[in-house]
């Protein structure tokens, strides 16, 4: 099945760098470019691409706000998964792009091969941070998203206490063997509940399971 890409980035040899990058790869698809977040947003629901490449920083309407309308909660359903670029590893604006939506970030200067494995692992429907990466980035912003209170009670309420073990440890950024091995169950048995966790809260993957778990004050989001 070919992926699907729409490539939205302001520099003309940055975008023209990643549609040569993945015009190249079989199975991919560029389908289409934008070099601003209006023209990006408006590309991506005319083309309806699987996978939107997303600069942060693009005039008329920043790649968050772009992100946003493509992804977040108001996006409905069928909509692109957006994988973010920035310059700076761990930047403000990529947590404010997962939040909005994203999949996932890349860095700029990240190797070829690395951008195109992205681009299939956001396309398969998984998150592009490893377990320690999300961990990492939760653990700096998680003071930012803390809320709690009766939004935690609504959140957990439709899960297990099974259900809100598992949440938790992916919210401490296990992976799944690690977690199978904290509670002495198979990676299978993991898998089952990472999936009804994410079908339950209606989130897309591990990344805003994590941020929810934060924003909620399930976990402290300390290092």
């Amino acid at each position: 099945m070919t992926i699907r890409v729409l490539v939205c980035d302001d520099q003309d040899l940055v975008r023209a760098g990643y549609v040569t990058i993945l015009s190249a790869q079989p199975g991919i698809e560029v389908a289409g470019q934008a070099a601003d977040g209006i023209a990006a947003v408006d590309q991506a629901r005319r083309l309806r691409p699987d996978v939107v490449i997303m600069d942060i920083r693009m005039p008329l309407l920043d790649g968050i706000e772009a992100t946003r309308r493509l992804a977040g909660p108001d996006a409905g359903p069928g909509g692109p998964r957006v994988l973010v670029v920035t310059t700076f590893n761990l930047d403000r604006y990529v947590f404010e792009a997962l939040r909005a939506g994203a999949s996932g970030f890349l860095l700029k200067d990240t190797p070829a091969e690395t951008m195109i494995e992205g681009v299939r692992v956001v396309a398969a429907g998984h998150a592009l941070l490893a377990p320690e990466v999300t961990r990492d980035l939760i653990g700096h912003f998680g003071g930012r998203i803390r809320q709690g209170g009766n939004e935690s009670e609504r959140v957990l309420a439709g899960l297990t206490e099974r259900e809100i073990e598992v949440f938790r440890l992916i919210a401490a950024g296990l992976s799944n063997p690690e977690i199978a091995a904290a509670l002495f169950i198979s990676r299978e048995t993991v898998k089952t509940y990472v999936s009804r966790i994410l079908a339950k809260l209606g989130l897309r993957d591990r990344i805003h399971a994590v941020v929810l778990a934060h924003r909620i004050g399930l976990v402290t989001g300390e290092p």
